[in-house]
C-alpha cells in the first residue's frame, strides 16, 4: 500500500540545535514535535527521520554514538506514543571528513538520496507527503526527491521567508498539522473523483 511519509529533520526541528548534538544530556526536545508526529501517525503517514550528521565524518563523535543516541530518542518517542518508522542519516562531508568519509555522498542533503531511500523501501507517496527541516539545504532536498510540501521551521520567521523555495515557513511545529491535513484531503477529492 502506497503511504504518504513525514519526513523530519533531526537536529533543529526534534532537538534544539547546538551544534553536532550526540549526547542525551545535550538532547532538548523541541515543543510541539510529539503532538506533530501524533497526529501524523493518526492520519496515515509514515514518520521518517532524514539527518546530516557529519559531525561523525569530522571524528566529533563515533556512528556508535549516533546510534545509541538515536536508539534513546526512540524510545522516548515510543513512549510519547509515536513509531518512528526509520532513521536515515549521512555521516560524509565532501570537505571535513576524515579517512572513509570524506566523500561527496548522494544522500548528504541538499541532495535526496535518504527521502528516495525511504520511499523505495516503504513504497511512499512522495506527492502527498510532508517534509519539515530547519535549513534551506532540508527544503532542497525535500524538492528535489519529489516531496509535495515543505515546510521550513524556523524559531522566529525573519527575511528568510522571502528568499525560501519553501511551501511556507512556521514558527511552530502545531502550524505544520493543517498541511498534514490539507495533504490527505487533497487525496481523498482525487479519490471521489475518480
Amino acid at each position: 500500500m502506497i503511504q504518504p511519509a513525514l519526513f523530519l529533520d533531526r537536529d533543529g526541528v526534534i532537538n534544539v540545535d547546538y551544534a553536532y548534538v550526540h549526547k542525551q544530556e545535550d538532547f532538548d526536545y523541541i515543543d510541539g514535535i510529539f503532538e506533530l508526529c501524533r497526529k501524523a501517525k493518526q492520519l496515515g503517514f509514515l514518520i521518517f527521520v532524514i539527518t546530516n550528521q557529519a559531525g561523525v565524518g569530522r571524528g566529533y563523535y563515533t556512528e556508535a554514538d549516533f546510534l545509541n543516541l538515536t536508539d534513546w530518542m526512540c524510545d522516548v518517542f515510543r513512549n510519547n506514543g509515536v513509531i518512528i518508522d526509520q532513521v536515515y542519516f549521512c555521516p560524509f562531508h565532501p570537505q571535513k571528513g576524515i579517512g572513509e568519509y570524506k566523500k561527496d555522498s548522494p544522500d548528504r542533503k541538499p541532495r535526496p538520496g535518504m527521502i528516495l531511500s525511504a520511499a523505495k523501501k516503504y513504497n511512499v507517496d512522495l506527492a502527498r507527503s510532508v517534509l519539515v527541516g530547519n535549513k534551506e539545504s532540508d527544503i532542497q532536498a525535500g524538492i528535489a526527491a519529489g516531496v509535495e510540501c515543505n515546510l521550513l521551521y524556523r524559531d522566529q520567521v525573519g527575511e528568510l521567508s522571502s528568499r525560501t523555495k519553501s511551501t511556507a515557513v512556521i514558527d511552530q511545529l502545531s502550524q505544520a498539522e493543517p498541511f498534514l491535513e490539507s495533504q490527505i484531503d487533497r487525496t481523498v477529492g482525487s479519490e471521489i473523483q475518480n
